[in-house]
């Protein structure tokens, strides 16, 4: 189990925000490996350590979002999908029933 601690450094190491989608971690993670990867950098060796952060980070990450519970309450789906609500309103009027 991971420490709060070491999720917020793997989270500032891939340049994430407090709050990120798993699209976007591994989008962070590509861009991250793409610049930093041994084979296209001159400097090996610190480049390889920084690698290996990078793994560890995205590693711990997915880890998480993996093991997060969602919520599936109707508060927490709408509070998620906002557009739906505008949606059902604008398809049912805005003063009739749904």
């Amino acid at each position: 189990m991971a420490t709060f601690e070491e999720i917020d450094e793997a989270r500032r190491l891939l340049g994430l925000s407090e709050a990120a989608s798993m699209k976007e971690i591994k989008q962070a993670y590509r861009r991250m490996a793409f610049r930093y990867h041994p084979d296209r950098s001159k400097t090996d060796a610190q480049d390889t350590d920084r690698m290996k952060r990078l793994n560890w980070a995205y590693k711990l990450l997915t880890d998480y979002c993996a093991c997060y519970r969602y919520s599936f309450r109707r508060e927490d789906v709408a509070r998620a999908y906002p557009e739906e609500e505008y949606l059902r309103k604008y398809t049912y009027g805005w003063f009739d029933g749904p």
